[in-house]
């Protein structure tokens, strides 16, 4: 009779980091033992867990904290997207932020990711046809973390929005992958147009503290935009933006610039 194998477990190394960072950090720290249970180790996956963290951050009286995480969870089962870009995201902010020692910090505290996570809950209902919903999330979103985006949106993975204060994303914006941009950024329109009426940020793009980019208008990708800029014209791929209106100052200076992080004008971006 043939020997029956061990089924093998599955196997998320990212996940696994995470549950040993929590121990570890329950440990270094026991005060935090509820919180960190309750948040990761009561958890049998990733997206169980962040299931659970954003709707404990987008519950209120008007909709409850298990209706969320219902919607949460039937979500990340319908749409393994939605589990791949956050994993890219969680990646991208641990790569790219000096603040960020661990994986589960992202995950527990810090509201740039947990705000495009819930984004992505609301775009993954936008598509679905359930808009007045979506439009709740928004609106949640928005009171919870400061951070505005249209649920209509589209957004790519490996997304890191740095300190997240009062980010806005207009309702026919398309962002790319690997996209880094800091706090106060707004990607908005010109008017009352309707439309297509807001900007294509190509991949690889680096939006500094501050910069507005507005009107139906392309960035290359792999380009920079100086903290403060106000971009109302398109912008080439490979090459660095800046001012008040943003005019082209140099090239971009890396192959990455929103993996590279490299804000300063000069040499390497051009002068």
């Amino acid at each position: 009779m043939a020997q029956m194998r061990p089924k093998l477990r599955n196997i998320d190394p990212v996940w696994d980091r995470i549950c040993e960072e929590a121990e570890a950090a329950i440990a270094a720290e026991p005060l935090m033992g509820g919180l960190i249970h309750s948040g990761i180790l009561h958890h049998a996956s990733f997206e169980r867990a962040l299931a659970y963290r954003l709707s404990l951050k987008l519950a209120s009286g008007e909709m409850s904290e298990q209706i969320l995480r219902e919607i949460a969870d039937e979500a990340y089962r319908t749409d393994p997207w939605l589990a791949e870009a956050a994993r890219a995201d969680l990646a991208a902010i641990f790569e790219r932020d000096p603040a960020c020692h661990r994986l589960m910090q992202p995950l527990l505290y810090f509201k740039g990711f947990q705000a495009v996570q819930s984004y992505r809950l609301g775009h993954s209902l936008w598509r679905a046809g359930r808009r007045d919903l979506a439009y709740f999330m928004q609106m949640r979103v928005s009171e919870m973390f400061g951070v505005d985006i249209h649920p209509a949106a589209r957004i790519g993975k490996g997304i890191m929005i740095d300190h997240a204060h009062s980010i806005v994303i207009g309702e026919t914006a398309v962002v790319g992958d690997n996209v880094s941009m800091l706090h106060s950024v707004t990607l908005g329109g010109t008017g009352k147009e309707e439309e297509d009426r807001h900007p294509k940020i190509g991949d690889g793009v680096l939006i500094g503290a501050g910069a507005k980019v507005l009107g139906n208008i392309k960035v290359g990708h792999c380009s920079r935009i100086a903290a403060g800029s106000v971009v109302l014209h398109e912008v080439p791929p490979c090459k660095t933006v800046a001012g008040v209106p943003a005019k082209i100052v140099g090239e971009a200076g890396c192959d990455q610039p929103s993996v590279a992080m490299d804000q300063l004008l000069g040499v390497r971006g051009g002068d």
